[in-house]
């Protein structure tokens, strides 16, 4: 029998989202149903809602969700009803090449759920990354939900899924910091200060946060930035050289995806410096480099893909630093809202004014 719950619908690019009453299906076979605590409002929501990653109208909304199992589906075995899970947008397969590799977090065939929530008029939503959690319950695949330490606050806990394991994933995964490194990281966002909370806690002796917002560099100190450039009033790639001996970054992470920010990433590592991108540009931006350069810096160029995480590997470990006082989840809700606040919350997103604003139901 399915489930009337309301939700947050984005019926047409670019109109603001309409909190709507939706229908959401029984689990099927491999399905899961789960009854969301708390879902963090990201900029990947704002994509969907502007027409940013396709035209696939009407979007059930939200994805970076924590909350308590309803119903398993057949065949569902490692999961249970009141399970207290964070929900994961990449569910590996563990078939496809990728996955046979043994690199299971560039699974190619990521799992979702089959049957469509949908409008009360029948009318399919397209879930954001297969989630859709702006809504009081949502039904997904049973390996998109991992159970983590029902200890931690779902408010913090559901950051997780998204923007939080996409800048440490970056630092610790993707760009691979060390014990010694150093590292700066350009915008000082979400997904920027989890990248410095997450080369902090794998040992960097250095952590560079870089910004335009002298707020928001004063808010990466919290997670662990030694120091901070403001680069509306110095040149960041000079500003970065001169705190590490002239030399650059062993690891610089572009928590922004723009052209100018790629390029003074890539000269503001040292030579044979790895660069990460983890922000997520426009699908129209171009970058041009002198091939020279590409060849005589060295080093590594590495996009991240959801900080190259394995969530049933990471989510628990990522919970469990924050419940011991290591990983400051709680720094990151700048605010709690409801269901019928996501529109506003997007304005104070794009006004820079909030790290994550969390509808808590």
């Amino acid at each position: 029998m399915p489930h009337e719950v309301r939700a947050v619908v984005a019926a047409k690019r670019g109109a603001p989202v309409d909190l709507q009453t939706i229908l959401v299906p029984d689990p099927g076979p491999g399905e899961v149903l789960v009854s969301v605590q708390a879902c963090g409002v990201c900029h990947t929501d704002l994509h969907y809602r502007d027409g940013a990653i396709n035209d696939a109208f009407p979007f059930l909304l939200g994805h970076e969700a924590a909350g308590t199992v309803d119903a398993v589906g057949p065949g569902v075995t490692d999961l249970a009803p009141g399970d207290y899970v964070v929900l994961a947008w990449r569910a590996p397969c563990g078939n496809c090449r990728s996955c046979r590799r043994g690199r299971p977090w560039y699974c190619f065939d990521s799992r979702n759920a089959t049957q469509p929530m949908t409008l009360l008029d029948s009318t399919p939503l397209t879930p954001a990354l297969g989630i859709g959690a702006f809504a009081e319950k949502t039904l997904v695949a049973a390996g998109q939900a991992v159970k983590v330490d029902p200890a931690a606050r779902p408010e913090a806990a559901g950051l997780i899924g998204c923007g939080v394991m996409a800048g440490y994933g970056a630092a610790v995964h993707t760009g691979g910091v060390g014990s010694g490194d150093t590292v700066a990281v350009i915008g000082c966002g979400g997904v920027g200060n989890a990248a410095i909370a997450g080369a902090s806690i794998a040992g960097a002796r250095r952590v560079i946060a870089v910004d335009i917002d002298e707020r928001k560099l004063d808010g990466a100190t919290r997670f662990g930035a030694t120091d901070t450039v403001n680069s509306r009033g110095a040149d960041p790639v000079e500003a970065v050289r001169d705190l590490t001996g002239g030399h650059g970054a062993d690891v610089v992470i572009d928590a922004v995806g723009r052209p100018e920010t790629y390029r003074q990433g890539f000269y503001m590592r040292d030579l044979a410096g790895t660069l990460v991108q983890v922000g997520v540009p426009d699908p129209e931006m171009k970058i041009e480099l002198p091939l020279i350069d590409l060849f005589g810096r060295g080093g590594a160029l590495k996009s991240s893909w959801y900080g190259d995480c394995l969530p049933s590997r990471d989510f628990p470990v990522l919970i469990d630093r924050y419940l011991s006082g290591r990983l400051d989840l709680d720094g990151f809700v700048t605010e709690t809202i409801g269901l019928d606040e996501v529109e506003s919350a997007f304005d104070k997103m794009r006004d820079g004014r909030v790290l994550r604003s969390v509808v808590v139901l």
